[in-house]
Parts: C-alpha cells; structure tokens; sequence
C-alpha cells in the first residue's frame, strides 16, 4: 500500500487552536474509517522552532517539525492564521517567518490552505494574487485593503482556487478540510466523517450568516452621521434614494455619488443591509411574527423580507431564526 497522504500545518505563536486541531482531527477521523482500505492522512505541525506553541486560547500545541526540516513532498500544506483583538479592532498577524517561508518553499506542497487569518499570509507571500481568496469575516475588510490584487469575497466558508484553498474563521478550517476529503477519497467518506463528528458535510449558507456589517459607527463629526443615524434608528421610514437626498439637501444624483464614496455602497445597497440586520436581531430576540419583523425592519412584507436573506445570506428567515436563536 501507497504512503499516507501527507498534511503539513504550519503554525506560530498565537494561532487560533482550532485552525490546526480543527483540520487535522477531519483527517484522523477520515482515516480511521478508511481502516486500511487505503492509504489515509498524516498530519505533521510545523513551527519556526520546534516543541510548544502556544495557542490565543493558551492552550499549547506541540510542533513536531521546523519550516526548515520540512523538505519536499507535502501533499497538503495548512497555514494557521491569527487574530490581535487587544488594542482595538480585529488585525490579521502576518508571521514573517511563515510568510518567507511560504514564498520560499510553497512550491514544493500539492495543496495549500490558508485556514481563517491564515489567508493573509498566503497573499503576503504572493499566493493569492489574481486568485479569488475569503477569510473570517472580521478581517476580510483588510485583506482587500492591503491586497487589492486579490479577489476577495467575505461570505463562502471556503474558496478553491485551481490547488489554492482559503476558508473563512476558525471552524470553517474543518469545512474545507472536508471538502479535501471529498476530493481525495469521495463524497461517501466525506459525508460518514461528517456524521461521526457530528457536523454538516456542507453546511447551510456563508458565514454573513455569522458577521455583523454594520457594527462599526460613522464617526460623530461625520457629515453623513446624521443621516446614517437616522436610517439605523427609523428603518421602516421612507428611505428612498429621493427621500435621503431630500434630507441632505442634495441632488439625487450628487447625494447618491458622494454617499457611495462615503459608505462604499449605493443608498439603496445600505438601507437594505441595515433593514437586513434589523430583522436579524428581531428573529434571533423574539418571537415574533414573519409578518412583524418584515413591517418593523422596514422590509415591508414578509416576500421580501424572504428576498432580503436569500440574496444577503443565502438563507431563509425561517432557517436563520432556527439556528441563531
């Protein structure tokens, strides 16, 4: 019999844990229903250093390798990816070591994965150029921003790209690691692993299911704060495009160009983002009706309220209240 398939997690200090355990209990399970039918998955941690890592849980992970004992032969390559939350919002770290080393070596590994953050090294090493990429939702803003040449989609739980994988935050790690499985052995013991672990093969839905767009505040000096305040507080107003830039005392066409500037979408792209997040807080904290949450969110009817989470999260109301309250 062939050589177990051979997965190689790359991590660092302050790496979420499940990034690398997440994945790698995926292949195990895998393996062990493969029971010797064929050749299964060993999976190895790598650090710049071998020995303990600690983890942002504290808990530590212990890495069996160095970046520089690796050599050849990966079949799959994970990279573990961080969060900083201490001094303000959530930034990705970019661990230099791992990233030189990915622009060194990725070329050796059949396969590469960035798991949550870990994406931001894939691109700061030059991988993901071109190439359509997601992350966890919180740090999606900048990867765009610091790697325009990467197309990057903040819903999917994961992004294939030709032997380029990325996945969105922490769990998702195990989606994709499942999806690696499906590939690899086929969608018949991707679905049994997903069953013994207890968890969706393919589960429902991005993880704008999970994200909160709209939790950051305009500043209070700012000259659409007014107006955003207002569309935040009385979403069930009139707030037509017209009817905004009536308020602001500027032409549509003005008022919706400056706004989009401002905002980073079109007056209408925004009032329903924020009638979204209305409806989604009313479905998670109450009970009431379908009919209610439509007329209070300012979503009007409950059709379109239904088109407001199938086009934003790819879902239903119903659905989401299920698995969010």
């Amino acid at each position: 019999m062939s050589q177990p398939h051979r997965v190689v997690v790359t991590v660092f200090p302050g790496i979420e844990i499940l990034d690398a355990a997440g994945p790698a209990e995926v292949f195990s399970v895998a393996t062990r229903l493969l029971a010797g039918t064929r050749p299964g998955y060993r999976v190895e941690i790598a650090a710049a250093e071998p020995g303990p890592v600690s983890t942002s849980s504290g808990v530590r992970l212990h890495a069996d390798l160095t970046l520089d004992q690796l050599g050849g032969g990966i079949d799959t390559l994970l990279v573990a990816g961080a969060v900083d939350t201490a001094d303000g919002p959530p930034v990705a770290r970019v661990d230099p070591v791992v990233t030189d080393w990915l622009r060194a070596t990725a070329g050796r590994a059949a396969r590469i994965g960035g798991i949550c953050a870990g994406a931001h090294l894939l691109a700061a090493a030059g991988l993901l150029a071109g190439r359509p990429a997601t992350t966890h939702w919180l740090t999606a803003a900048q990867l765009a921003a610091e790697h325009p040449e990467t197309e990057v989609d903040a819903d999917p739980i994961f992004v294939r790209s030709g032997h380029l994988w990325t996945c969105a935050g922490i769990t998702a790690g195990m989606d994709l690691a499942l999806a690696m499985v499906a590939e690899d052995h086929g969608q018949a013991l991707a679905l049994a692993t997903a069953r013994t672990m207890v968890m969706y093969v393919k589960r429902p839905g991005g993880q704008s299911q999970f994200s909160v767009p709209l939790s950051a505040p305009p500043p209070p000096d700012d000259r659409f704060g007014p107006l955003l305040r207002v569309i935040a507080e009385q979403p069930a107003a009139d707030l037509s495009t017209e009817a905004l830039a009536a308020r602001a005392g500027l032409s549509v066409r003005h008022f919706s160009r400056l706004f989009a500037r401002h905002t980073g979408r079109t007056p209408a792209a925004y009032v329903e983002g924020t009638r979204l997040e209305r409806a989604r807080r009313l479905l998670e904290e109450s009970d009431r009706a379908l009919a209610d949450v439509a007329r209070t969110s300012g979503l009007g009817s409950v059709e379109t309220l239904h088109r407001a989470f199938r086009r934003g999260l790819n879902t239903t109301p119903a659905d989401y209240r299920r698995r969010f309250r």
